[in-house]
């Protein structure tokens, strides 16, 4: 008995009466198709029994449909920052209107990041992006040089050329700072994010540029690393050593909860004895006690670009060589 052949796409499309173009769309769950021709199309599958091979779609187009989200950080902080959660809610909705499949992955360190980057260049991935990237993260400098596209949210370091999206961090720790002082604050401290990251570096300078531009002291300064605990532990340390703080720019939002705690703890009233601003107006701002003023980034917003710069890359339409920096913008509220 002579076993029947699969049947193909463009059985499919001739007997739709559609073009193999459409068919393939309807096919690949595109959204460029009449209802009509995607009726057509989904009888005919039906008809003839046909089943799509991925694995012969991908030999045929060299493409996989599929990017990777990469992030350089421990699991805990996935789990746990929402930056993490905006991120991949922004990149995946504008990936799905673009036919494209998200594929996190996570490098914790030189062992999973060497791991990863030999995943995304050996074609399991059509291209990259890149969040919460490092000074010493040698996979940003394998997947540039590799070819493969890929865009970065939040500038790189030692990358050149790269595509990214980014938040005008110095200008946002500047917008802060500024509002510390149109308080009457004159004696304001910081608690930074990891310097190792641009991120951390420019809402430093931008703190540091405000005070010295209005003649005050720029020493109060405290490392922090974006976590509720880390907050806590540089708060404690920057009140140990400056008692006399009346105002603080604290470099993100779970930073700023952590260390309105320990003020709370220490009987440190705020806004009045002690004004804080924070950084990412992320859903814990308006749940602190009390709420917190804060520079808003639009994680989300910010993630769909870059999405949308990778899905252009791919598609061949040119984007331009000049980031996209979103523009700093201050929310107030009671903290200060």
């Amino acid at each position: 008995m002579t076993r029947r052949a699969a049947p193909t796409i463009r059985e499919v499309a001739a007997v739709a009466g559609v073009s193999r173009a459409t068919a393939s769309r309807v096919i690949n769950g595109g959204h460029l198709v009449s209802a009509q021709a995607r009726e057509a199309v989904e009888t005919a599958i039906a008809e003839l029994g046909f089943t799509p091979n991925p694995a012969a779609r991908t030999l045929a187009t060299r493409r996989t449909g599929s990017v990777a989200l990469v992030v350089p950080e421990p699991n805990s902080r996935l789990l746990t920052d929402p930056f993490f959660s905006g991120t991949i809610n922004g990149l995946s909705l504008v990936l799905e209107d673009n036919d494209l499949q998200m594929v996190l992955l996570i490098a914790r360190d030189r062992p999973s990041a060497e791991r990863v980057a030999r995943y995304v260049t050996t074609g399991h991935v059509d291209g990259a992006v890149v969040a919460s990237h490092h000074r010493d993260d040698a996979l940003n400098r394998m997947l540039v040089a590799s070819g493969l596209p890929t865009v970065f949210i939040g500038r790189p370091m030692d990358v050149d050329g790269s595509h990214y999206v980014d938040l005008d961090n110095r200008s946002g720790a500047r917008l802060a700072t500024g509002h510390l002082l149109a308080q009457g604050r004159h004696r304001i401290g910081t608690v930074t994010g990891p310097v190792d990251m641009t991120a951390g570096l420019d809402r430093l300078l931008g703190w540091r540029e405000t005070l010295e531009a209005a003649g005050l002291a720029h020493d109060a300064i405290e490392a922090g690393d974006f976590t509720v605990r880390g907050g806590a532990a540089a708060m404690a340390r920057l009140h140990d050593a400056h008692p006399d703080l009346d105002g603080v720019f604290i470099a993100s939002d779970l930073m700023a909860s952590g260390a309105l705690t320990v003020l709370a703890q220490r009987g440190v009233r705020v806004p009045q004895d002690l004004a804080v601003v924070g950084f990412d107006d992320l859903e814990i701002a308006e749940t602190t006690q009390p709420p917190l003023t804060t520079v808003a980034q639009p994680v989300g917003e910010m993630a769909a670009r870059a999405g949308q710069m990778l899905a252009d890359l791919l598609a061949g339409v040119p984007i331009a060589p000049e980031p996209t920096v979103f523009e700093a913008r201050l929310v107030r509220r009671a903290s200060a």
